[in-house]
Parts: structure tokens; C-alpha cells; sequence
């Protein structure tokens, strides 16, 4: 998935910048807020956000921190946790669990370990990968249910799209959140405004999508956009680096191992173990001797 090209006219959504002059622009709640109604499914419009502290401190030395990419409260005091997952991630249920209960567990010391009166949290989760396979639909809305499906708590919501299930052709979007869907899979490979459907001109569209032209940019924005791009690219090149050092160590291991049960059966020479196992001479030696002193 190209999130970052020169001869495009609008930056993704889906990409690091594009989210955060998106749903985190703190100057500019419009689209952030008609996004999270549409998520959520809800007919009641958001009328103002609050951004609030992101990051999750460990508790211990041992325990787990974290940060999620957008935390905020509406009016109303409803909590909402935004989380964006590019590659796969079989498991992001689980650290979906993870921030929600740390919200939960924070609101109810905040309330002096009282359980009566608490705002809802709302957990949302944009993947551009599936994790529930067995599952048609691209949207969810999970709540605590009983076997019958009869709601037992709606105090913590799950809402999860899967980015990779929308097909829907542009004549049958219809509904908020299938234009916020839609838009974040297409924008970034629009280039002529005729190619532009009608909802763009829709005020929260129309703000966002502002933000994502490169065209328009003024020069501080061009900046923090090219220190994304050079950001993006040192991170992709320290994963490259790190994945490569794991494979080298892991097939080091492997000769390793290979000289060790040849050395061990004694049935060859030093010169015919090292051929055999692609290393030189010096390498079965020092295993030879590691092997000596252990005894």
C-alpha cells in the first residue's frame, strides 16, 4: 500500500501525516467529529472534542505502557480511543482491550472507585488488514452480550473496519460512514478534480481533504510533511536493518548448531565439517574450543 508519492496530488489518510492533520487536527474537530458519529453509528451529532492525554504509563517497572494514536472527549464526557493499524496484526483485539481497561480502570479511580455515572469509551480500531475472517461485514460494533444476544453492558464499545472489505462502488455510498471509507481508500489516488464525487463538497470532507492537498500546502506545513517523509523512511530503514540482523542470527545459530553435532560425532575433519557447513576453518576451531572448555 503506497501511502507516500511525489506525483500524487493528495496525501492518504491512512498514512502518518494524513491521520494526524485529519483526525488529530486539534485547530479543526470537523472531521474528527462527524468520523467518530459515523464509527460509532450514532444519530446524535458530536458537537465539540477535546483531545486528551494519549499515552499509557507503565504502572510498575514490569508492566506495560502504550500510546494510541488519538484519545478525546466529547461534550457529553463519551471517551474515545482511535487507533490506526497499517500491517497485520492478528492480535490488535487484545491491545484494543488493553487501552479501553486502562481508560475504564482511570475514570473509575478518577470517580474515587465508584461504578454508577460513567461516561461511555468508545475503542476504535482502523485496519487495512482483516482480522476476523470468518466475519463478512467490514464494519462491527462489539458489546458485552449473553449467549441469547441480549445486551448485558454498552459501557465499553468495540468498533473495528476493516479497510480491506469495502468494495462498495461509489454509486452505492450513501451513509457518513461509507464516504469516510471510501475517501480514506481512494483520495490519495485522485488527481483531476472531476474525478472528484459529489460528497467531497461536504463542509467535514471538504476540511480534511484540504489538509491532505499537496497543493495547497504553505510552506510550514511542506515542512512538517518532509520531516514525516524523512521520519517514515529512517523507521522503515532501522525495521529493514533489525529484520535482517534477526535473520543473519538466526542462521548463525543454525551453522552453529551444524558444527556442534558434527564435532560431537567425530567422523569428519575440521576442513571437511567447515565445507560441509558453509563457515571457514576458524569458526568450527572456536566452536572446537568452546567445546573443550565445557568439558
Amino acid at each position: 500500500m503506497s501511502l507516500y508519492n511525489d506525483n500524487e496530488r493528495f496525501i492518504s489518510i491512512l498514512s502518518d501525516y494524513g491521520f494526524k492533520v485529519t483526525f488529530g487536527n486539534e485547530t479543526d474537530t470537523r472531521f474528527l467529529r462527524r468520523a467518530l458519529q459515523a464509527l460509532i453509528q450514532s444519530p446524535i451529532a458530536i458537537k465539540h472534542v477535546e483531545f486528551i492525554e494519549s499515552e499509557i504509563p507503565g504502572l510498575t517497572k514490569d508492566s506495560r505502557s502504550g500510546v494510541y494514536d488519538i484519545a478525546c472527549v466529547d461534550e457529553t464526557g463519551n471517551q474515545f480511543i482511535v487507533e490506526m493499524q497499517l500491517s497485520k496484526y492478528p492480535d490488535f483485539i487484545q491491545r484494543m482491550k488493553f487501552y479501553s481497561f486502562y481508560r475504564l480502570n482511570t475514570l473509575i479511580r478518577k470517580g474515587k472507585y465508584r461504578f454508577e455515572g460513567l461516561p461511555k469509551i468508545y475503542c476504535i480500531g482502523i485496519l487495512a488488514f482483516n482480522i476476523f475472517p470468518h466475519i463478512i461485514d467490514y464494519h462491527n460494533i462489539a458489546v458485552l452480550k449473553n449467549e441469547k444476544g441480549e445486551l448485558i453492558d454498552d459501557q465499553t464499545t468495540f468498533i473495528t473496519i476493516e479497510l480491506a472489505k469495502f468494495k462498495k462502488r461509489l454509486v452505492n455510498v450513501q451513509t457518513d460512514l461509507d464516504k469516510l471509507i471510501y475517501t480514506m481508500k481512494t483520495l490519495h489516488k485522485v488527481t483531476k478534480p472531476k474525478q472528484f464525487p459529489q460528497f467531497w463538497s461536504e463542509e467535514w470532507l471538504e476540511a480534511a481533504i484540504k489538509e491532505l492537498d499537496t497543493r495547497a500546502m504553505t510552506p510550514e506545513k511542506r515542512m512538517a510533511y518532509e520531516m514525516t517523509l524523512s521520519a517514515n523512511a529512517l523507521a522503515i530503514e532501522n525495521e529493514n536493518r533489525k529484520i535482517q540482523e534477526a535473520r543473519e542470527a538466526e542462521n548463525q545459530a543454525v551453522k552453529t548448531e551444524t558444527v556442534i553435532k558434527a564435532l560431537k560425532r567425530g567422523k569428519l575433519t575440521i576442513e571437511e565439517i567447515a565445507e560441509d557447513s558453509g563457515v571457514n576453518v576458524d569458526f568450527v576451531l572456536k566452536i572446537r574450543r568452546g567445546l573443550s572448555q565445557n568439558r
